[in-house]
């Protein structure tokens, strides 16, 4: 996946979503950015586990999963799926939406934060 240009989207208050910009076709790496963008978690977990291309340490892919999961209010799914990318040996500067850059290890973490933040509210 060397090569390989990613964007993600951590909006405040929801779960972080990573993408794949596509400045070449032979660079694209499908992680469902779209189906979560238009919040469409069922197809987007379904679209990232059916990608063979993907391997199972993908930070991208895991931090999708976990925003699908939190989405469809699945939360110990989501925090294992930001915890493992957190921990994965692959590790991508990911683009945000405001056009920042972020180490995929530590949008992880921030997503892991803004699950446990999210709940706290819901407590309350």
């Amino acid at each position: 996946m060397a090569g390989t240009f990613l964007m993600a989207v951590a909006l405040i208050g929801q779960p972080a979503i990573a993408g794949v910009a596509e400045p070449a076709a032979s660079d694209h790496v499908d992680v469902a950015f779209e189906q979560l963008a238009q919040h469409q978690p069922d197809a987007a977990i379904e679209r990232i586990k059916a990608n063979k291309d993907l391997e199972a340490n993908d930070p991208a892919a895991l931090i999708n999963l976990g925003a699908a999961y939190a989405m469809l209010g699945q939360k110990a799914k989501a925090e294992e799926c930001y915890r493992a990318a957190a921990a994965s040996d692959a590790r991508y500067e990911l683009q945000l939406a405001d056009g920042s850059w972020m180490d995929s290890r530590r949008l992880a973490r921030v997503a892991i934060r803004n699950l446990a933040r999210r709940e706290a509210f819901a407590a309350r």
